[in-house]
């Protein structure tokens, strides 16, 4: 492989998004005195949240709803689970969730680390389907920002990866080709076979071993396995 370019994905891949969504759950859970309001387990509350949510991002990602439909309904839909209807605190918790959890640092072991060692040797790049406004604020406060020379947002783009439309304008912002450009990310379809399609190399980040039987360039559960291909 003749790589001079890496283009990674954000969330789940350099930043932990689990780790940082649960730290701000359990905080709104708090602070909204949830135990009071008939949510008696704040695991519960954030599974049944994660499940709404999940849902409504693939209908984002497909371009079913809006974001404004995602951010409203996630935390309505999670409090009527527990029979709670009320708009007002459901877009309240929407609203100090947006502001929270992209101030939190949280990310992979070995993060810092693959990213000096990367940037010594290719021009480094983010791909992200996030929300633009909250995806900045992540790589800022997470120090991570400064190792990236294109951050590509869907909403710049107006398409959503697995889109091809998204890796084009990246790959054109970037001025590579696709042969010598790598796409790294935690999700197999979106990130690692749309890339696949386009004729980039692809490492799968895959920490949980996840089985699959895609056939694909590299596969690796931990950052640090970086260093060690590229």
């Amino acid at each position: 492989m003749q790589i001079k370019h890496i283009f990674f994905d954000l969330d789940r891949t350099l930043w932990d998004f689990e780790t940082n969504a649960y730290k701000t759950l359990s905080e709104l859970y708090e602070e909204h005195a949830l135990s009071k309001k008939g949510i008696s387990d704040v695991d519960v509350f954030i599974d049944n949240y994660k499940m709404h949510n999940e849902h409504l991002w693939e209908l984002y990602r497909d371009g079913k709803v809006e974001k404004d439909v995602l951010r409203s309904s996630r935390f309505k839909l999670t409090l009527q689970d527990f029979g709670i209807d009320d708009s007002r605190l459901a877009s309240e918790l929407g609203d100090q969730y947006i502001q929270k959890c992209p101030l939190k640092k949280n990310v992979f072991p070995f993060t810092y680390e693959v990213l000096d060692y990367l940037k010594e040797k290719y021009h480094l790049h983010i791909i992200t389907n996030g929300f633009e406004e909250v995806q900045y604020v992540k790589l800022e406060q997470s120090k991570l920002l400064h190792y990236f020379e294109q951050i590509v947002t869907s909403e710049q783009v107006g398409v959503k990866k697995p889109n091809p439309e998204i890796f084009r304008h990246a790959l054109v912002k970037a001025f590579c080709k696709p042969d010598e450009s790598v796409m790294i990310g935690d999700d197999l379809p979106v990130d690692i076979l749309a890339a696949k399609a386009m004729g980039m190399h692809q490492v799968y980040f895959n920490p949980e071993k996840i089985a699959h039987q895609e056939s694909i360039d590299f596969e690796i559960s931990c950052l640090s396995q970086l260093q060690e291909l590229l």
